[in-house]
């Protein structure tokens, strides 16, 4: 499916004509064409390659996904690879490849599926008419907005998911031990893919200010870096992330750790009190005679030694608080 829009003279004069039309306008110097492909085909690759004379490299990074976030200079035209982002329930991280082709007139934008939502683009350029005559710098803006927000929205919604790990740090039970150990390893996961995506783009949006590329104009440079203030904002809210993480799960460790100390301090207190029954009962079942051999005094004896010594010893751990 292919959108298409038309900018004269920085107002939208038309939109969703035929691709077949595209010639006539993108050689006016007035007019900013913006071209989506949403999965296309060896026809569409042939055609914008006709239309627009891109490098046959840039197309073949436009045809292969899992590209690295960047953006490539060509002596006609500017390449950029991109990444919208956004968190699952399941903590997992879905992630949709749009490759964007960069020229004087015009801005083709390639998506491989139909997950990332480019009617928030459109609506981000509706929304923002008095750009629409610094041209494609504008449409490239509109475009980088909205995925550099989807990415903060991202790293927001992992910020928050974090916090509810921590409320469950020090709960008691096994399940939300468990729950934490699961769950940390699958947002630290989500995570590192995340960082793939976002720290790149700090270089590719610093690349775009670059005045020698004549891409972005001097009126949209404030605009442009907002952006890259927002890049910067969420790569250190992600590697501050990623350091919580870290905290958590050997926090989660050392608190397994002490948890395991407490119940073997436990169950070794409560042993020592019944060892001394054990060995009290033992040393009077001695077959040999001793103070008390077969009288009734000797058996009150030996229990009054066993409930002595055993409070003894509770009052000991209790007060130093091992029971």
């Amino acid at each position: 499916m292919a959108r298409t829009r038309l900018y004269r003279n920085g107002a939208l004069v038309l939109e969703n004509f035929p691709v077949e039309d595209i010639s006539k306008y993108v050689g006016e110097s007035d007019s900013v064409v913006w071209l989506d492909l949403c999965a296309p085909d060896s026809a569409d690759f042939a055609m914008i390659r006709e239309e627009f004379g891109l490098h046959e490299l840039a197309l073949e990074d436009a045809r292969h996904e899992h590209q690295r976030p960047k953006l490539d200079r060509y002596s006609t035209h500017s390449f950029m690879s991109a990444y919208a982002v956004d968190i699952e329930p399941g903590n997992g991280l879905a992630t949709s490849e749009i490759a964007v082709f960069i020229t004087d007139t015009a801005l083709i934008t390639i998506r491989t599926d139909d997950r990332f939502d480019i009617e928030l683009v459109m609506a981000r350029w509706d929304n923002n008419p008095d750009l629409a005559k610094h041209g494609v710098g504008f449409l490239l803006y509109g475009l980088l907005d909205v995925l550099v927000d989807g990415h903060f929205a991202a790293v927001q919604a992992l910020d928050d998911r974090v916090e509810e790990l921590e409320d469950l740090l020090f709960q008691e039970g096994r399940a939300e031990i468990e729950s934490v150990q699961r769950r940390s390893y699958a947002m630290r996961k989500t995570l590192t893919k995340l960082r793939r995506v976002v720290i790149p783009m700090r270089e590719v949006v610093n690349s775009l200010l670059r005045r020698d590329l004549h891409i972005v104009g001097e009126p949209l440079l404030p605009y442009y870096q907002d952006i890259y203030d927002h890049v910067l904002r969420a790569t250190e809210w992600t590697e501050s992330l990623r350091d919580m993480l870290g905290s958590i799960m050997e926090t989660n460790l050392t608190v397994q750790g002490n948890r395991m100390n407490l119940i073997m301090k436990k169950v070794t207190s409560w042993a020592a009190i019944i060892a001394v029954p054990t060995a009290v009962t033992g040393f009077y079942g001695q077959n040999v005679p001793y103070p008390g051999f077969s009288t009734e005094w000797g058996f009150i004896e030996s229990s009054a030694a066993i409930v002595t010594l055993s409070l003894i010893l509770y009052v000991s751990f209790r007060r130093n608080d091992w029971i």
